[in-house]
């Protein structure tokens, strides 16, 4: 499918704050510590001194920033001077890679720079449940990073799950019968409720959409004409390709109806058939999937959650499969972006034994 580019402005760099000559490199210009005494999700990194350049420092520390992220699941950067977009497009690209396009979208987001999108335009009355960015896709970024520019009056965090801790927790059974049959993911898209197919491919050409379908190993059905059905039959859980430890990595909780809030649940249960909802989620063999399963990992979620307030100017770094993220309500403005790095093709990975 034929992706829209953007057009490459030149790069900016972070504004020095300071004319005195720092040493880059080590610890002794930065300080990391647990966010608190009882929580090391997320690790958090500050500068020690004035002064420093988050570019130069990024750039040499990205061993040590990795293995951070791979032992603790996200690194919060706090207290570095980062106040744009476009700063935050360098520091990302310095410390994950070049960001990545937004497709195969699912949620409602405006681009804010060069591959750097608002974090979602949901309604900020609304939470949004844990979820591992675009598990459903064959082609996933394995590296997100959040960036907040303004931080709400109350509420809106962005809260965080191991995804390690939830695959060790979930009934034996039941995550045998899942990782056995996976699951489908069911997708209805219209102009009335959610995102419409051309936002979502990013194209208004039926063929260049059912190409795509057919290069991701998505089923697709064109509905009374013009109406786009999708099914992606995907696994539930996988090892991390680079510590092979295994993770619940799937959508299937996220995207089920019974996950909504009551009054949006019952809203759309009233309206559409269970086979024409926005998104839906089955076994894999399309059978529906049972209550108490569902109840159950939604539980070990709510469980498993930590949370930390937003402050202007941090940055989350996080591993997209080691650690599940969501939204919390909020009043009050609030601006959190985001960017996604390190492309991974689910083919490349190994399920757990």
């Amino acid at each position: 499918m034929a992706i829209k580019k953007n057009v490459p402005s030149p790069r900016p760099t972070l504004r020095r704050r300071s004319r005195k000559p720092l040493t880059v490199t080590g610890s002794s210009v930065v300080k990391t510590h647990p966010i608190r005494e009882d929580c090391s999700l997320p690790m958090v990194i500050e500068p020690a001194v004035d002064g420093l350049d988050p570019l130069r420092w990024g750039s040499h520390e990205k061993a040590t920033i990795e293995k951070l992220v791979q032992g603790h699941g996200a690194v919060l950067f706090r207290g570095f001077p980062i106040s744009s977009a476009e700063e935050f497009h360098s520091f990302v690209s310095a410390i994950s890679g070049e960001p990545l396009t937004y497709t195969e979208r699912s949620s409602p987001r405006h681009a804010v720079g060069e591959n750097i999108y608002t974090s979602t335009d949901h309604p900020q009355d609304q939470e949004i449940f844990p979820h591992n960015e675009h598990s459903y896709k064959q082609i996933f970024p394995l590296r997100l990073s959040f960036y907040c520019h303004r931080q709400p009056d109350s509420g809106g965090a962005t809260p965080l799950t191991d995804c390690r801790k939830i695959y060790s927790r979930i009934r034996p059974e039941i995550r045998q019968r899942l990782e056995e049959k996976g699951y489908m993911y069911v997708r209805n898209f219209s102009r009335e409720c959610g995102l419409p197919w051309e936002t979502v491919f990013q194209t208004s050409d039926r063929a260049e959409v059912e190409d795509y379908c057919k290069k991701m190993d998505i089923l697709f059905e064109w509905v009374e004409g013009s109406r786009l059905r999708t099914r992606q039959i995907r696994k539930v859980a996988a090892r991390h390709p680079r510590n092979s430890e295994p993770v619940w990595f799937n959508h299937l909780t996220f995207f089920h109806v019974t996950t909504l809030e009551a009054a949006t649940r019952d809203a759309l249960l009233g309206q559409f058939a269970e086979e024409d909802l926005p998104n839906q989620t089955f076994y894999g063999d399309g059978s529906p999937l049972e209550p108490e399963v569902l109840e159950h990992l939604r539980s070990l979620y709510r469980e498993e959650t930590v949370r930390f307030e937003w402050q202007k100017g941090d940055v989350l770094l996080l591993d997209n499969m080691l650690v599940s993220h969501a939204r919390d309500a909020f009043t009050g403005p609030r601006r959190v972006m985001v960017a996604m790095t390190s492309a991974v093709d689910w083919q490349q990975l190994t399920l757990p034994s």
